[in-house]
């Protein structure tokens, strides 16, 4: 799969390009509508082609729990699922540490969850949220991230959520 990107056009710091996906190119600023399971909430297949849509946005986390990183690999990834043949961007997951922090435990290896669908504990992780994104077969992927609260947010610099490795800290620790 390749991917690449063309500037079109600059203006101070706003940039207008191209991004180049073995299914297709997505012009940018782009809107991006979200697919959470798969799908884009009220929208089909036909709506996408009116509207011109040229990117949708699948939530890892999701997609992972339901309908599951296996079946999607063995249904032939996401584009299948969805039936969509244009190009899909896969979250990292990473957003969930943030905003399930009240259900959630974070480690350095990841954070940790139960499942909103069957109760198991499941973990995501920099290494486990690349598998899952390759099995939904997304054409533009995340590094697994964090997303840490606002600087007004009160945490205690004692607990774990203070000290959730960031990529470029899992990237390196990956390089050892």
């Amino acid at each position: 799969m390749s991917l690449s990107f063309e500037l079109l056009a600059s203006d101070n710091q706003a940039r207008r390009g191209r991004i180049h996906t073995s299914r297709g190119s997505i012009e940018t600023p782009v809107f991006m509508p979200v697919g959470t399971r798969g799908a884009v909430i009220h929208l089909d297949q036909r709506d996408y082609k009116e509207l011109d849509i040229e990117v949708v946005l699948g939530n890892t986390y999701h997609l992972m729990l339901r309908p599951g990183a296996d079946l999607l690999r063995e249904m032939g990834g996401a584009h299948r699922f969805m039936q969509w043949d244009a190009p899909i961007l896969t979250d990292s997951g990473g957003y969930q540490a943030f905003s399930m922090a009240d259900i959630n435990a974070i480690d350095e290896d990841g954070v940790s969850f139960r499942s909103f669908v069957s109760g198991e504990k499941v973990h995501l992780g920099p290494e486990s949220s690349m598998a899952v994104q390759n099995a939904i077969g997304a054409d533009i992927i995340m590094a697994f991230d964090d997303c840490p609260p606002s600087p007004q947010a009160k945490i205690d610099p004692g607990s774990p959520r203070s000290r959730l490795p960031r990529p470029k800290d899992w990237a390196a620790r990956r390089r050892e």
